[in-house]
């Protein structure tokens, strides 16, 4: 059983061993692999062919790779992830607006505007600190 992330990545980049073979060829899964070889500017052609052509068969896409991409110690990339704007969700919800309308209207408003729409928002609930003591509870 091979992984993704400490063999067959690896095996790309840097080994150019064989390490995907029909016995173990449901362990490569191409999105994964083709977004891990678009982080680097020398596979980002390589990765996009591969995504034009999502039927090829698992097996033949590993050797494609494998003999395509040069093998060499690249630096790591880390992988790309959302930003998530804090008070976005509140103007979103409480204008009704668009991620990028609201994004827009963040600009725009000052902090204090921004904790009034959050208190106009809030619908209470359970609140571990401030729990009421029960009958004969202190």
């Amino acid at each position: 059983m091979s992984d993704i992330f400490k063999d067959i990545i690896p095996s790309l980049l840097q080994n150019k061993s064989s390490v995907v073979t029909e016995a173990n060829e449901k362990d490569y899964v191409p999105y994964i692999v083709n977004k891990a070889l678009s982080f680097h500017y020398d596979c980002i052609l390589y990765a996009n062919e591969m995504n034009k052509n999502p039927s090829v068969d698992k097996l033949l896409q590993f050797h494609f790779f494998l003999n395509s991409v040069r093998g060499y110690k690249r630096p790591f990339q880390k992988w790309i992830k959302k930003d998530t704007i804090e008070n976005l969700e509140a103007i979103k919800e409480y204008y009704k607006y668009s991620n990028e309308k609201a994004k827009e209207v963040l600009s725009i408003l000052s902090d204090e505007q921004i904790t009034t729409i959050k208190k106009k928002l809030d619908k209470g609930g359970v609140n571990d600190k401030h729990k009421r003591p029960r009958g004969g509870e202190t």
